[in-house]
């Protein structure tokens, strides 16, 4: 676990992007560290790089979804290489993981350039408005890779490896970076870096239209709130952090829910900016669009022979169930997920969906279909002319302020405050047009509406049943062993290319093997070569060697 390993070396490479408009994330032209952070630009151009890591495929575009197929909510629509992500019988060395793992840590040598750089800088003079707003980013970026890391991997017996470039007073020396002694450790080092960003960042009311969608005060709070959350599996006490994040996002940020539920998902701009933002990855859609790829890997194979979308990732009849319970028909239903028989909008034309994309579901996810409601999307810069790259107009949620009230509303829950975890539920059901809950809001409540709510959302939903397996709540507990031991099931229709057909409901056809969940199986095996590589230094999760 070199430098070379873990945290890359500084080099030509560094910095991959030399273009001004923050939405697009194409790289252009060769930067070089020695003449960075002369200017203002230099400093934007540093930070957009930062970011055009999480835009990619290889995180929030595709490859951090693969793991939901150990859950029960997604299918993966295509037989893939790797199906022990969906097994639960984990290497460490499956194509997703090894790329995760080394492009977060790629982002946190780079944000930790990007620091050190700035704060050597601001020891001889002042920095400017954009220098100090880039470190803030900085800060930021390295905080979210790190959190990235940190909860898939690390326990509270070992940690995850994390260094800070400041920490060493004549620069970085290129040693090993140490693997903390808990993940609570890096907890508190990703808190720090929130705390940093929220020193240096604006408000997010503060960003010209140009800027919208950089990272700014109430997003450094909503990390914090998550791991605040995630800190709370080894350590209780912390869900009053979480109530006192999500508090602070309310009072002091004027944070709340949108005025519908469809607005978080809209392809028109004017919506992206509503009081329920906090985190998104935006797509501006057009032939050098940025953001996420996400919309066109989930749209059906061919999208009918009228777009190359890719047919990943389905919804399992089991989320349909599930979202069912709230009544045939329901808004949120019918905004996430579509199913045979159901009218859309595509390209400009009414149709009634049906799928004969690869492995059979039955559903696609409905999500975030809206820019290819469009007659000439394409041509209107809605949808990307590229297929190879099939990003659309739609401000790609990370977090948003439904998920806050749902971890409060389970900081509630977990601090025997269950009346005031009804309001926060319901507030989030009124807004879907759902009814109130009937009476006071349990557990069961909880994991009914942060899966319904956040349906196909990079929230991880396998890893909410992973820290429920091993909560001390007895009944949270059993219904994340329910689904973590269940085989997703799917809707087989007789005639595929026939919304009217018969159809029976039965197990998914791809990995069949799963086996039984254990507790060890909450966090992910370390790639073998970082562990071949470490000279020792970085030790395997256990049972995993």
């Amino acid at each position: 676990m070199k430098k070379n390993i873990l945290f890359f070396a500084m080099s030509a490479a560094l910095l991959m992007s030399s273009c001004s408009d923050f939405l697009d994330v194409q790289p252009e032209g060769d930067a070089t560290t020695t003449t960075y952070f002369t200017n203002d630009l230099q400093a934007i151009d540093a930070v957009d790089a930062l970011y055009e890591r999480f835009h990619q495929e290889a995180v929030y575009g595709r490859e951090l979804f693969w793991e939901q197929g150990a859950a029960c909510d997604v299918v993966w629509g295509k037989t893939r290489d790797f199906p022990t992500l969906a097994t639960l019988k984990y290497t460490g060395d499956e194509s997703p993981l090894r790329t995760i793992f080394d492009t977060m840590y790629k982002v946190m040598a780079r944000s930790n350039w990007v620091i050190q750089q700035l704060l050597n800088k601001e020891k001889t003079t002042t920095l400017t408005d954009i220098e100090k707003r880039s470190l803030g980013e900085a800060y930021f970026t390295r905080g979210w890779a790190h959190f990235l890391i940190a909860y898939r991997y690390g326990l509270d017996v070992q940690g995850v490896p994390f260094v800070r470039y400041e920490d060493f007073e004549s620069g970085y020396d290129n040693s090993i970076p140490p693997q903390q002694a808990s993940v609570v450790d890096n907890y508190k080092l990703i808190i720090s870096d929130m705390d940093k960003a929220m020193e240096y960042l604006p408000r997010f009311e503060e960003y010209g239209t140009d800027d919208k969608g950089r990272a700014h005060d109430a997003a450094a709070v909503a990390f914090k709130a998550k791991v605040y959350a995630y800190w709370a599996t080894w350590d209780a006490t912390q869900w009053n952090n979480v109530i006192s994040m999500v508090n602070e996002l309310e009072t002091t940020y004027g944070r709340d829910l949108a005025n519908t539920y469809a607005q978080s998902f809209s392809s028109d701009f004017s919506d992206w900016w509503n009081k329920e933002y906090i985190w998104t990855i935006p797509g501006n859609g057009g032939s050098q669009g940025g953001g996420s790829e996400f919309p066109g890997v989930i749209l059906e194979n061919k999208a009918w022979g009228k777009y190359n979308g890719w047919g990943q990732n389905k919804p399992s009849y089991d989320i349909y169930e599930e979202m069912l319970k709230d009544g045939t028909g329901n808004d949120r239903l019918v905004r996430t997920v579509l199913e045979y028989g159901q009218e859309f909008q595509f390209l400009g034309e009414t149709r009634t969906f049906w799928s004969t994309s690869d492995i059979e579901s039955g559903f696609m996810i409905n999500k975030y279909m809206d820019p290819f409601k469009h007659e000439d999307a394409a041509d209107k810069g809605y949808i990307n002319t590229n297929g190879d790259w099939p990003t659309a107009r739609v401000n790609f949620p990370v977090i948003r302020f439904a998920e806050m009230l749902l971890f409060r509303a389970e900081a509630y829950l977990m601090t025997n405050q269950a009346d005031k975890a009804t309001l926060d539920l319901n507030r989030i059901r009124t807004r879907a047009n759902l009814a109130p809950l009937s009476g006071t809001a349990t557990m069961t409540d909880l994991y009914h509406e942060r899966r319904c709510e956040l349906a196909f959302e990079f929230t991880d939903h396998l890893f909410d049943l992973k820290r429920w397996h091993h909560s001390g709540n007895a009944e949270i507990k059993a219904l994340a062993a329910a689904e973590l031991n269940a085989r997703p099931r799917v809707r087989h229709y007789a005639d595929r290319q026939n919304p009217a057909s018969t159809c029976v409901i039965a197990e998914y056809e791809d990995y069949k093997d799963k086996t039984t969940y254990q507790d060890y199986m909450m966090v992910f095996p370390y790639p073998a070569n970082q562990i071949t590589k470490s000279n020792g230094k970085l030790k395997q999760n256990p049972h995993y060697d």
